[in-house]
């Protein structure tokens, strides 16, 4: 059971600020918080989640303990360098409306994010990993649940400072596992 919390704060928190959510904020900003945007991103945000759960699950049995730290150590390193690297762009004018459009683009930026990396990464070195899937659905998705209700509200903090802050921390717990 704590690793469905431990995951689930660690993908909310890692969320925070991220492409995904910041892409789900504009447009709900700009178009209005429709339903079909929370559904699509939603989708989308617990399906890349479970992806990286499942992946993290199925990796770990067949690494020895020593491997699988390392694997750990290099997901949070990953996601350390994603958090302090890759930002947010202010959103471009969507030449559709296609929420078609729109999934194939967060799964592009969900299957790479700091957040599913963490997912990946607490997966792979819990003991019921099937947990740490949940929690990582569950921390995905509120994730996506705060870009879409807070729309503007979010678009006007200083989520990179937090981010930057956040992916310092990670990469020193990664640091520390390797050596």
């Amino acid at each position: 059971m704590s690793a469905f919390l431990f995951t689930m704060l660690a993908a909310l928190v890692a969320g925070l600020g991220a492409r995904d959510q910041m892409l789900v904020a504009s447009l709900a900003a700009r178009r209005g918080a429709g339903i079909g945007l929370l559904v699509a991103a939603l989708t989308v945000a617990v399906l890349s989640a479970g992806i990286a759960g499942w992946a993290g699950g199925l990796v770990a049995p067949q690494l020895t303990p020593r491997a699988r730290t390392f694997l750990v150590a290099m997901a949070l390193g990953l996601a350390a360098f994603e958090m302090l690297v890759l930002r947010p762009r202010r959103a471009a004018a969507e030449p559709t409306e296609s929420l078609g459009a729109l999934a194939v683009v967060l799964l592009a930026h969900e299957l790479t994010d700091a957040a599913r990396l963490l997912v990946f990464a607490i997966a792979a070195a819990s003991a019921v990993p099937a947990f740490a899937l949940a929690g990582g659905m569950a921390g995905c998705g509120a994730s996506i649940v705060i870009g879409w209700s807070a729309g503007d509200m979010l678009l006007r903090l200083p989520l990179v400072w937090l981010r930057a802050g956040l992916g310092v921390v990670l990469a020193l717990v990664a640091l520390y596992l390797v050596v």
